[in-house]
């Protein structure tokens, strides 16, 4: 049983939250994303794009770097949301965070993440840097 779309796609917020997305993560991430949940549950890409992209990751006031490095922390503290991390970490550098940047902020968490959370987080970051080097 599928669950039909409700909101519709052709708006300007959908629009431009995608093309961040596409931006940050690229094309092939964003495809992943719509077919992984088109069937069971199609308007949270709807959702995604408007709302977390749209609404809240282009806002003014932060650069995006800056907030790509929030978003790590936000991950790294749920401690269970690893490849949503390393999706950000990939983002982060693509809109300017430096590997000094992602490190520390990684590290910043430590006191309310835990050494756990944060050894995997760094983890996922060493993955992702060898990953860029080559």
């Amino acid at each position: 049983m599928t669950n039909d779309r409700i909101l519709p796609r052709d708006t300007e917020a959908y629009a431009r939250g995608l093309a961040l997305f596409k931006r940050l993560h690229g094309e092939h991430s964003g495809a992943q994303l719509a077919e992984s949940r088109e069937e069971l549950c199609p308007d949270f890409l709807t959702m995604t794009m408007e709302w977390a992209f749209a609404g809240v990751l282009d806002r003014p006031g932060l650069d995006l770097a800056t907030r790509e490095l929030v978003v790590i922390a936000s991950c790294v503290t749920l401690g269970y949301a690893l490849p949503q991390l390393r999706a950000h970490i990939e983002a982060a550098v693509v809109a300017g965070a430096t590997r000094e940047q992602i490190v520390e902020t990684i590290l910043q968490t430590l006191f309310y993440a835990g050494g756990a959370a944060v050894n995997n987080a760094l983890g996922v970051a060493a993955e992702v840097f060898v990953a860029k080097a080559a």
